[in-house]
């Protein structure tokens, strides 16, 4: 009797240990990228992918990856959060610089002092590696580039009548990291000049744009850098140095042998523009549209913003950046080096005005077209989320608009 009940009492145990509430089902990575649908039938079908990269505040530890997937015209914000969930602090403090090389994205995060690698065919992280602030990214056929400013800053504080004081800072000069392509493992640095931003590969060589952006708030000389560094990529040496004007930002190779490089000037009496110089004689730095027969005004070659897209830089600037009070209009034009003439340019002034706060841009479309597409990333306040929309630079419509993260300011092509 007593073996009869315990068995019927396991028979009910057992029962009941298989009995289970249903399990919700893990959502497919589909229904968590999802997003805003656009309209992408002007994009080239080549493209899978177009990256953006929301800078967010310095700070704010708010940087964010957002991608079009051109298959369906899904509009994904967050992505790296959403892939990546183990990642704590998510994508880190202000995204600096993003690229694809083969199906891999690199990310440079700044103020966090990292360089992300992911898939770029799952948004999921690969390595992350450790460099101090790093600023921006090139590649040749064995490694990845990296700008940094080697750990330089400067902190300060205002007085009672507004005047700004540095309190405390570290200026050392800046340097380039070489990564192996095929380990993803840092193999060594180089000095360059200070605060470098942009840089490009081209023929073997190295072009670094040096700011000096923090040396220009320190005494003696309060002094923006003003010079190219000129690696050559075999040695991993500086073969050369080109001054060409204050505060440098970006630097292309158009592939035909010339060097351009923008400046941001001094936000005083030194306007921004758009420099080159030819890669195998890079002694005369000459400003671009100086003293060339153009049809447009002088004011619409400043930069606030640019790009390369085939052999054409592209730029977004504002006659009236000098003038901080007041709401700014933003002239696109373009430049290419003539085919017929290799010694003089040819120029392009779209028929369009921006408003708001262009801080970032990218060309798409057919290389060699003359009227592409334009992305735009406005950083509104730079404070909330800015947005990203869609131009045709032919008839200067607005294609669409869509939201994306705090200053979306990088773009990138998979």
């Amino acid at each position: 009797m007593k073996k009869a009940t315990l068995l019927l009492l396991c028979g009910a145990l057992t029962f009941c240990a298989c009995h289970k509430d249903p399990v919700p089902e893990e959502p497919s990575k589909d229904e968590i990228l999802s997003g805003d649908v656009v309209d992408v039938t002007a994009f080239p079908g080549s493209m899978k992918k177009l990256f953006v990269l929301n800078e967010g505040g310095m700070g704010s530890n708010n940087a964010t990856l957002d991608f079009l997937r051109i298959s369906n015209g899904n509009y994904i914000t967050g992505a790296f959060k959403k892939m990546n969930p183990g990642v704590l602090g998510g994508l880190g403090d202000v995204g600096n610089d993003i690229a694809v090389h083969g199906d891999q994205v690199w990310i440079v995060v700044n103020n966090s002092g990292l360089v992300e690698v992911l898939s770029a065919k799952d948004e999921k992280e690969l390595v992350a590696l450790a460099i101090p602030t790093p600023r921006n990214i090139a590649f040749d056929d064995k490694y990845a580039y990296v700008t940094s400013w080697a750990g330089a800053y400067a902190t300060g504080s205002y007085d009672e009548n507004g005047n700004y004081t540095v309190t405390d800072s570290k200026n050392p000069k800046g340097r380039v990291y070489r990564i192996s392509l095929e380990t993803l493992i840092i193999e060594g640095s180089i000095e360059v000049g200070y605060q470098p931003e942009g840089i490009a590969y081209y023929n073997g060589k190295l072009y670094v744009a040096n700011s000096g952006g923090i040396s220009s708030q320190l005494p003696p000389d309060y002094a923006y850098d003003k010079t190219v560094s000129i690696i050559d990529a075999a040695s991993f040496r500086v073969t050369r140095t080109v001054e060409v004007q204050v505060n440098l930002k970006n630097v292309y190779a158009d592939g035909t042998g010339l060097i351009f490089v923008t400046s941001l000037g001094n936000y005083w009496d030194i306007h921004s523009g758009l420099y080159c110089f030819f890669a195998d004689d890079p002694r005369s730095p000459s400003l671009v549209g100086s003293g060339e027969d153009v049809a447009f005004r002088e004011d619409y070659f400043h930069v606030s913003c640019s790009c390369l897209m085939g052999n054409t830089i592209y730029c977004i600037g504002t006659p009236d950046e000098f003038d901080w009070t007041s709401t700014h209009s933003y002239n696109v034009w373009c430049v290419k080096r003539s085919k017929e003439n290799p010694d003089n340019f040819e120029f392009g002034q779209y028929n369009m005005t921006l408003s708001g706060t262009p801080y970032g841009m990218a060309v798409v479309g057919d290389a060699g077209s003359d009227f592409p597409y334009l992305l735009v990333g406005d950083a509104g306040n730079y404070f909330e989320p800015g947005t990203v929309s869609f131009y045709h630079l032919g008839n200067s419509n607005k294609l669409w608009t869509v939201d994306a993260g705090v200053c979306p300011g990088h773009f990138a092509v998979y």
